[in-house]
């Protein structure tokens, strides 16, 4: 396993952080000022700013293999990615590789028809719009995919839908042009084959976007929010299913793999400037007579969030090359590992980086606590750990289930 960065990863890293230094780290006080003072939910001026920009400097659609993108392996962007990772509301948006747009680009790459490349996927990478997967409900265990309840039913040339969704992430961003939602086409098929997911467009009749869920009591407004929809008999042509019915599972599967690499390197940026706050912090505060950098027990979270780091960026660019080189299937165990280890890790010293920083850790003057809020989500999203935990355990087992 070669781990060492390319040519072309080179130039890219070497672009990116100059973006990041004259460019998104200047722009984060600015984002602030923005959302405090615009319209709720409404994308702020300075994140247009940065696009130009970006898109000036050929740092567009990294996250996209392909002719249509940048052409990078997961390997290749994997660094990328963790670079953006540290700043986490401005980067992402502004090289146009944030979630749920790169899921849902890579979905619609995958799986869209011509002419629903060229209606929705053509404005996504280009920047032009916005998008939102409609997967998760209030009423069933969406930990697991097939309880989903929302129902899409064939009427003629339409699909009608009804159901309630929540945690549709970026939905409350007007920029949202375009839904994709997940749910029951054929109640009697074998259970994973009763999903479907179409495409529905936001000023559909009957789709009402009711509120904005909050994360720890934060309302996540620079990234779009996460909405709470109700679908009463909403109907669009049939032409805008994804794929053919009874293949909504396989594409939710299929679009998580990728997602997950970019998830956990894009934490480990925010891992590393949170350890990166700590010892700033603590080189500069005195307690008891000596700086907290003295002191054994900072020492020790610092010791353990650099061997952690490391740790994990290992974990996590194994598999991304495997990924690459024998494809996500045979990645499957590995791409669960780091949905479990990415969260729980960065949490760990995330915390430490609060308690290191006193009260400040926990106010409005750094960044940690809201970090810490969106990383312990990603303990839920995509699945709880408890299910991957759970794939992992029969992966392993199954290694001697033909000893027994």
């Amino acid at each position: 396993m070669n781990f060492g960065l390319d040519e072309t990863t080179l130039v890219l890293r070497d672009k990116l952080l100059t973006f990041m230094n004259d460019y998104v780290y200047p722009a984060e006080p600015v984002l602030t000022e923005q959302l405090a003072a615009g319209k709720p939910w409404e994308t702020p001026p300075i994140v247009d700013e940065l696009k130009t920009h970006a898109r000036a400097a050929g740092l567009w659609n990294l996250f996209l293999p392909g002719e249509r993108g940048a052409g990078l392996t997961n390997l290749q962007y994997a660094p990328l990615a963790e670079i953006t990772g540290r700043s986490p509301h401005l980067a992402p948006e502004a090289t146009n590789c944030s979630a749920p747009d790169t899921g849902n680009m890579e979905l619609l790459e995958m799986f869209g028809t011509a002419a629903q490349k060229e209606k929705w996927l053509n404005p996504l990478l280009d920047g032009q719009i916005r998008s939102s997967f409609a997967m998760t409900e209030p009423d069933v265990a969406s930990s697991d995919a097939r309880n989903i309840s929302t129902r899409i039913d064939r009427e003629g040339d339409d699909y009608v839908i009804n159901g309630r969704k929540w945690w549709t992430s970026g939905a409350m961003n007007p920029r949202a042009k375009i839904f994709i939602v997940m749910g029951k086409t054929d109640g009697t098929a074998e259970r994973h084959r009763q999903q479907s997911q179409i495409l529905v467009p936001r000023d559909t009749p009957g789709l009402t976007i009711n509120r904005g869920m909050r994360v720890f009591g934060y309302d996540d407004a620079a990234k779009g929010g996460h909405a709470e929809i109700t679908f009463v008999d909403v109907r669009v042509p049939a032409t805008n299913l994804i794929a053919k019915e009874g293949d909504g599972f396989a594409i939710a599967q299929a679009r998580l793999g990728p997602g997950r690499i970019h998830h956990c390197m894009r934490s480990i940026g925010l891992a590393e400037r949170a350890l990166e706050i700590l010892c700033r912090r603590v080189s500069t505060r005195i307690a008891f007579g000596r700086p907290l950098s003295e002191q054994g027990v900072v020492r020790d979270w610092i010791a353990e969030s650099r061997v952690k780091i490391e740790q994990l960026r290992l974990l996590v660019l194994k598999t991304a090359w495997m990924m690459d080189t024998v494809g996500n299937k045979a990645a499957h165990t590995e791409i669960q590992a780091i949905k479990v280890a990415t969260p729980t890790t960065v949490g760990w010293i995330l915390d430490k980086a609060i308690q290191a920083c006193g009260a400040a850790g926990v106010s409005q003057d750094f960044p940690l606590a809201q970090w810490s809020a969106h990383v312990r989500t990603l303990r839920l999203a995509d699945g709880p750990d408890e299910v991957h935990k759970n794939a992992i355990a029969k992966s392993e087992l199954a290694k001697y289930a033909a000893h027994a």
